[in-house]
């Protein structure tokens, strides 16, 4: 093991810093990738069914994202503890770490079923008042919520693996799940080799069947191909010492994630003051950008480590290099996302069966927004830089600033001038007060940490 690890940090100190990137940063490129087009083709079919029942699902979105930052900043919590412990040969807080994370997921699925019953309904009837949108939208909603201990079986049985380097059977976990979900969708939703025609509740049982079938998987690698972790019912027992080191690191990502969700609920009732169209515009953008974000948030997974390493090594010209790298990386493929949504604009939404109306909405709400994707790729690598270095209270400030103190301010503003192409142009204002934020933190971090190394 010990020369294994030198192996590893070898690579990590000399191997040249391009392909080091390219080896680390691909696997979980294509990994996002395969979630993006999952998100994409589950709209594909819902737009099927009615723009109703499209706009019903982006406005389920804000509560969707919640549940994802729950668990995946509850991973990132378990996945520090379980990493350290097994660093530091304490096997006993490692199997700690893995119990009461498991706990804490089953928790997080009590509070959404909890919502899913008792609260979905309420929950869309405070965006909109079209009784067929709140009634799809809890039809949805309430399946996602009720049966959401796939999702957080999921992540605790895939952050257990990252924890453990058994990264290639979280793509395998990752990469099932997807899949079924986009066989399922059509067979549920349409009714298909003799299943009854679930219509948009299919969609969300499509959804949730993938999950759980993942999580599956994942407990099963973990049980009998992870040996760095022993699993136990008998070991399921809540350690408050364990939990507080789990959110003393998770909480921070918890709200960075939830952000998102204020910012699309935010944005969803100010659209939903125009049409219920130009919500389900504002869901299908959602959809869309995935394609490109995606890959840069894959880019950042492989970067990080490698700052972090050189960091510890003191190695200055590696961690600027890499930097660079990732910024240049980030920001080609981020540009080839904005040459895609201002040339084919109308070709992507017809795919989502777009009627003449969205398409009038839709086809400026594109080229408007994705003016801001110029600069998104260099904040994002900025973003994970600050988190490598152990800055991520930098990371936070900006996403509070460009997500919730600039662009729904801005974008309500905009929105009192009755012209509702004006409110896609919130995104690209947002995201220059985030270039800005992100080029005064970096050269701070430069200046302060790296230079004098």
């Amino acid at each position: 093991m010990e020369e294994t690890t030198k192996v590893q940090e070898n690579k990590m100190g000399v191997m040249p810093e391009n392909k080091l990137l390219i080896s680390m940063a691909v696997p979980m490129m294509l990994s996002m990738l395969v979630q993006a087009l999952y998100n994409v083709v589950d709209s594909i079919f819902v737009a099927r069914i009615s723009e109703d029942a499209l706009t019903a699902v982006s406005l389920a979105f804000p509560v969707q994202n919640l549940m994802i930052a729950v668990g995946a900043g509850t991973g990132v919590g378990v996945n520090a503890l379980l990493s350290k412990s097994l660093g530091e040969k304490n096997q006993k807080m490692a199997n700690k770490a893995a119990h009461n994370g498991i706990l804490l997921m089953l928790f997080s699925f009590i509070a959404c079923a909890l919502f899913g019953l008792f609260g979905s309904r309420w929950f869309f009837t405070t965006q909109t008042e079209d009784l067929v949108l709140i009634e799809y939208g809890q039809q949805y909603l309430s399946v996602v919520m009720l049966f959401s201990f796939g999702l957080y079986g999921q992540f605790i049985t895939e952050r257990l693996l990252q924890a453990t380097g058994r990264t290639l059977y979280t793509m395998v976990t990752q990469g099932l799940g997807a899949i079924i979900n986009i066989i399922l969708d059509p067979i549920m939703i349409f009714g298909l080799l003799g299943f009854p025609a679930l219509g948009i509740t299919g969609a969300a049982v499509a959804t949730v069947v993938g999950q759980m079938i993942a999580a599956l998987l994942g407990l099963w690698f973990n049980v009998k191909k992870n040996p760095d972790i022993q699993l136990s019912v008998k070991e399921l027992k809540l350690d408050g010492g364990v939990i507080r080191k789990i959110y003393s690191v998770g909480v921070p990502s918890i709200i960075m994630g939830s952000i998102g969700s204020v910012m699309t609920y935010g944005m969803n009732r100010i659209l939903m003051g125009f049409s219920s169209t130009a919500a389900a515009v504002f869901g299908v953008y959602f959809k869309l950008q995935s394609f490109f974000f995606m890959p840069v948030f894959g880019l950042n997974n492989g970067m990080v480590p490698i700052i972090a390493y050189n960091y510890g090594a003191r190695k200055k010209e590696r961690i600027m290099k890499t930097l660079k790298l990732a910024i240049m990386y980030a920001v080609s493929i981020m540009i080839v996302g904005f040459l895609v949504m201002q040339i084919f604009p109308a070709q992507l939404f017809l795919l989502f069966d777009a009627s003449a109306d969205m398409l009038a909405i839709g086809v400026p709400a594109l080229r408007f927004i994705s003016i801001s994707f110029i600069f998104a790729g260099y904040c994002i690598i900025a973003g994970s830089m600050f988190q490598a270095l152990g800055h991520g209270v930098l990371s936070m400030v900006n996403s509070l600033a460009r997500q919730l103190f600039v662009l729904l301010p801005v974008a309500y503003l905009l929105s009192l001038t009755g012209n509702l192409n004006l409110i896609w142009l919130s995104f690209p204002i947002a995201e220059l007060v985030s270039l800005t934020l992100s080029s005064v933190f970096l050269y701070r971090i430069y200046q302060k940490v790296i230079k004098p190394l």
